[in-house]
């Protein structure tokens, strides 16, 4: 794929950025930049693209991305009021991190911030193996998720020395961490070009939008502007998977996303997602997620995650 080139901005007298995001078209453009990103949603949810890895994000969900690695992170466009599990809720209440009004920080950072020699000190072992790995990017889960939003929401009124002691502070609860999973495949790899990641963004969005219905190669093809056989090349020798595959991504994804809400009976969510027949939708989504549609909602509810207030309304 050839994403585009994001050339990030910073204050003067800052030597890292550090932003609070509060639209949900901040970043989802189809972007590499040579700084590395820490992510953490404290509000909205949605589809996260990092790498060949396409998922779910939710609020209180955090990500680190590594220098040069493409991600982009689309936002869902249902509003609370047009949520089946929000109108079932008592008048005046309302479910946290579902629907919520988009709210992010977000930092970027070189790699090199505190010197070419910092990594190299034997101290900094761990820290260096972090960003080595962030190159496929990390979803940071356990304490160090909680740890790490409460970091980044101080980073966002610190100045002066105390904004680098919080940015290295970050670093060691991750480097120390043993719960970040990684997401991009191993054998991804993104060389920065300059060149056709307008091509590739309009493809994402124009999938994204309408992946619920069958969307022929041809079709696919004419967006991108090349012919079907060029397309199909140019998608997996870039992708590290076929088209097809990254619809069912997609489809699945997508599905989740209802599941969770409880948007209706199992078939209901089966056509809504795209799916043609229920054993389809069945087999690729435990392809992809490794459960069945409705193991993946009883985990859900009995996870953490889920608002105490969702799972009396699942029950």
């Amino acid at each position: 794929m050839r994403p585009q080139l994001l050339k990030v901005s910073r204050e003067p007298g800052h030597s890292f950025s550090v932003r609070r995001d509060l639209v949900p078209y901040s970043n989802n453009k189809w972007y590499f930049h040579p700084e590395v990103e820490l992510i953490h949603f404290q509000q909205g949810s949605g589809t996260q693209f990092v790498g060949d890895s396409i998922q779910r994000f939710k609020a209180g969900d955090v990500v680190l991305v590594g220098a040069n690695l493409p991600h982009c992170w689309r936002f869902d466009d249902s509003a609370a009021d047009d949520c089946p599990v929000t109108s079932r809720l008592p008048a005046g209440l309302s479910i946290p991190g579902m629907h919520a009004p988009i709210d992010v920080r977000v930092a970027h950072f070189p790699e090199n911030s505190f010197g070419d020699a910092f990594l190299h000190l034997p101290e900094n072992t761990r820290l260096k193996s972090l960003l080595a790995n962030a190159k496929r990017g990390l979803q940071v889960h356990g304490e160090a998720r909680y740890r790490t939003g409460d970091l980044l929401e101080r980073l966002l009124n610190a100045e002066g020395m105390s904004r680098i002691l919080l940015l290295m502070e970050t670093l060691h609860v991750l480097a120390c961490s043993d719960e970040l999973q990684p997401l991009a495949s191993p054998g991804f790899r993104h060389a920065p070009a300059t060149t056709g990641y307008n091509r590739i963004d309009l493809v994402y969005h124009y999938s994204h939008c309408h992946f619920a219905r069958t969307i022929p190669l041809e079709e696919i093809a004419a967006v991108a502007h090349i012919s079907p056989n060029s397309f199909c090349r140019f998608f997996k020798s870039h992708a590290h998977k076929t088209y097809s595959r990254f619809l069912l991504e997609l489809r699945v994804g997508h599905a989740c996303k209802l599941l969770i809400e409880n948007s209706g009976s199992i078939k209901q969510i089966c056509y809504e997602s795209g799916f043609n027949n229920f054993t389809s939708f069945y087999k690729y989504f435990k392809l992809i997620t490794g459960k069945s549609p409705v193991g993946y909602q009883k985990d859900f509810m009995a996870s953490p995650s889920c608002p105490p207030l969702l799972q009396k309304i699942h029950a």
